[in-house]
């Protein structure tokens, strides 16, 4: 089962990396490709090209110093906010900020995440609202700032999920294996109690139908000698034979019904 717990930074996949790595380099076309970017288009060239650099340096090395973590963080802010000080009219500009809350999701643990991602939405509004005044400013920050924050609680609550999917699995798996136990506890239960009922039987048999079967051979026996000395005498042992006869029988019917499941 997953260890990870909601205090820890969240656990990407490969396929959000991925997806947030096209959207990095999305956006470093879009911007190079706007027209307002083409008088100073080296400079956004160098500003973009420090910010991917510390993005790819972060992801490589996640379990750095946080104080090294923060530093990166606090660089590719700044570089976001230059690049919006060159042309205001750049929007594409304040996407950076999206993909830079996906990555301090990867870094750090609540609340520290979530200070970074306000730091990230004070930047981006009061950026926008000195450059292009505070009602339009905050007008076009409204989507940037959601952006920052729908990531890492997308992130968030998928890591949640897969941690309660995991821990299901394995209670799942638990009551699985208690079943397995019951099972087989209940089998050498039936077990025991067969053995159990098999010696009662044996114990009827021996103390009853043995000891009619033997009284049985002693009362032919007796009759075999009475027969040429005392004849009167074998019709009573032989009439004694039939009841002794007619009672081991019907103790045997009791023992095999009995017996029948």
């Amino acid at each position: 089962m997953s260890t990870e717990s909601p205090s820890q930074p969240v656990r990407a996949g490969p396929i959000p990396r991925w997806a947030i790595t096209l959207a990095l380099a999305a956006l470093v076309l879009r911007t190079l490709a706007n027209e307002g970017t083409q008088p100073r288009r080296l400079w956004y060239v160098a500003l973009m090209a420090v910010f991917v650099l510390l993005y790819a340096l972060a992801g490589w090395q996640p379990r750095a110093q946080r104080g090294l973590l923060h530093v990166y963080l606090l660089i590719q802010s700044a570089l976001i906010v230059a690049m919006l000080a060159l042309n205001p009219e750049v929007d594409s500009v304040t996407g950076f900020f999206g993909t830079l809350a996906f990555q301090a999701a990867l870094l750090f643990s609540p609340p520290t995440l979530w200070i970074w991602v306000g730091i990230m939405s004070l930047l981006t509004a009061g950026s926008l609202s000195l450059f292009h005044g505070v009602l339009e400013g905050l007008a076009f920050a409204m989507s940037p700032i959601a952006a920052s924050f729908a990531l890492p609680v997308f992130m968030i609550v998928n890591r949640e999920t897969e941690v309660a999917r995991a821990r299901s699995q394995a209670l799942l798996a638990e009551v699985e294996e208690r079943r397995r136990e019951l099972l087989s506890y209940a089998e050498r239960v039936e077990e025991l109690a067969t053995l159990r009922e098999r010696s009662r039987l044996a114990r009827e048999l021996h103390d009853s139908v043995s000891q009619m079967v033997f009284s049985i051979v002693l009362t032919t026996r007796s009759a075999q000698l009475l027969l040429g000395g005392d004849p009167q005498r074998v019709r009573e042992e032989l009439e004694r034979l039939r009841d002794l006869s007619g009672g081991s029988l019907k103790q045997l019917r009791s023992l095999i019904t009995q017996l029948r499941p």
